[in-house]
């Protein structure tokens, strides 16, 4: 059984039985039969069903949000949110359902079309950090291209998850298109990564396991797509807005208690507005509020697990530089840090720390905060704060990082493209093209010669 605590409270919310291996097996063969009379649908039919799935989870988006609240002591808004990206993910997806096309290409002797068919079923295995709609990145565009799928979601946030499941049913979703196996990650993840009845696996996690499923499904010549770790730069410019930028630092890695792969977690201030920016920086963490998930003025909430919080402790030594405050007692609280003396090649400052723990790091010119940015193995996000357009461009094409912003810090919007370079990763999750990842391309030639025996004579 797989025990949900709530981090606020560290209190039991459910026990949940662990999908075992033959669990596994019986869940790809349902998937397997369902998914060819999924794939048969008229795409219009299906492009009803998933609307019909986001207009359900819309109508239980509430439910939702407390259950995410309960589970992964998520912030009430931010819970809300990720509810509602669920119903807009599907939404999109089924926009594209009648506009996944092939193409007609030129070629003499003939006519050429290319036809995108669905890959069968589709493994996602979804983190605890963003449970509802990192899964939603997976299933909806897979559903939408005639796939089936089964979603693992992590060990201590499979409830929304299977809330999913049961309004996909209850949307008219077929039984078996969409399943939730909630279990071990050695077990019914690993069972799901080796199954030969699986196409394709999409995997958010952190770097050491994505290789390690990117190997067996090298082993099985299966295909992938991995979102893991970042370690994400912030890089402020003199001629920035300074303290625009100081005042949006704070939440660009507190978000989410810092349990964010975008996390701004590397700040790079140059060094002629180093000190005014610390000024301005400093209040704003201290300020922070940081308490119970359910009320709607906290800013920041608890980690998910003890051994997350002594990992994030083992990251900080006492005393050094920036601190917010924290509850005490029970659940797993950690004070908002930045943390001011930290060399540029320690562990906090090049590892995945995924707590509410940034460094800051002063640079001198444009080549050298290029330098530092990129002095990482990941490459999954970042910001860049300038007036400056050309330098914005400049430093945007050098950085080695899928998701850039420019006087922004956002990361993910359904329309648009996501992932990673280096070790965050490979593949690109969300906007236009989200469908045709989820489809192998079939080339069909048609001879148009003639094969009449008056054309054979002639």
């Amino acid at each position: 059984m797989l025990e949900v605590l709530n981090p606020a409270t560290e209190e039991l919310v459910a026990t949940v039985p662990a999908a075992t291996a033959q669990d596994v097996d019986a869940a790809v063969a349902r998937a397997t039969s369902a998914q060819v009379k999924w794939a048969a649908t008229a795409p219009a039919d299906r492009a009803r069903l998933l609307r019909r799935f986001a207009v359900t989870v819309d109508e239980h988006l509430e439910e939702l949000a407390q259950l995410e609240v309960r589970e992964a002591g998520h912030l009430i808004g931010n819970a809300r949110w990720e509810a509602g990206n669920v119903r807009d993910l599907l939404d999109f997806a089924a926009g594209g359902v009648e506009r996944l096309n092939g193409r007609q290409i030129p070629v003499p002797g003939g006519l050429n079309v290319t036809i995108l068919e669905p890959l069968g079923v589709v493994g996602v295995i979804a983190p605890w950090n963003f449970p509802m709609p990192i899964a939603a990145w997976g299933t909806a565009p897979a559903l939408a291209a005639g796939n089936a799928v089964i979603l693992k979601p992590a060990e201590t946030t499979p409830l929304t998850a299977l809330r999913l499941a049961e309004l996909a049913l209850e949307a008219g979703l077929p039984e078996g298109l969409f399943q939730v196996l909630p279990g071990v990650g050695g077990v019914a993840g690993n069972a799901l990564v080796e199954h030969p009845g699986v196409a394709k696996i999409v995997f958010t996690g952190s770097t050491g396991v994505g290789k390690q499923i990117m190997a067996k499904c090298a082993d099985r010549v299966k295909r992938v797509t991995l979102e893991l770790g970042g370690k994400s730069p912030n890089i402020v410019f003199a001629d920035a807005d300074v303290e625009a930028a100081a005042l949006a630092t704070p939440m660009s890695y507190l978000d989410n208690s810092g349990q964010d792969c975008c996390a701004r977690t590397r700040i790079l201030v140059q060094r002629s507005v180093y000190d005014r920016f610390l000024e301005i920086v400093r209040p704003a963490i201290e300020s922070i509020v940081v308490g119970d998930p359910s009320d709607e003025k906290t800013q920041m909430g608890p980690l998910i697990s003890r051994s997350q919080l002594e990992r994030v402790r083992s990251y900080v030594a006492a005393g050094t530089g920036i601190h917010g405050t924290a509850p005490e007692g029970p659940g797993f609280w950690f004070p908002p840090t930045l943390v001011t003396d930290a060399a540029p090649t320690s562990p906090v400052a090049t590892e995945e720390v995924f707590g509410p723990v940034a460094v800051v790091l002063p640079f001198d010119d444009e080549a050298d905060a290029i330098r530092l940015a990129n002095a990482t193995e990941y490459g999954l996000s970042g910001s860049i704060w300038t007036r400056d357009v050309g330098r914005a461009l400049r430093v945007s094409g050098a950085v080695q990082a899928g998701n850039l912003s420019v006087n922004s810090h956002s990361s993910v919007r359904y329309w648009t493209p996501f992932g990673g370079y280096k070790q965050s990763g490979f593949g690109r999750e969300l906007g236009p093209d989200a469908l045709a990842a989820f489809t192998e391309t079939k080339n069909v030639f048609i001879s148009t010669e003639s094969t009449s025996p008056e054309s054979t004579e002639a």
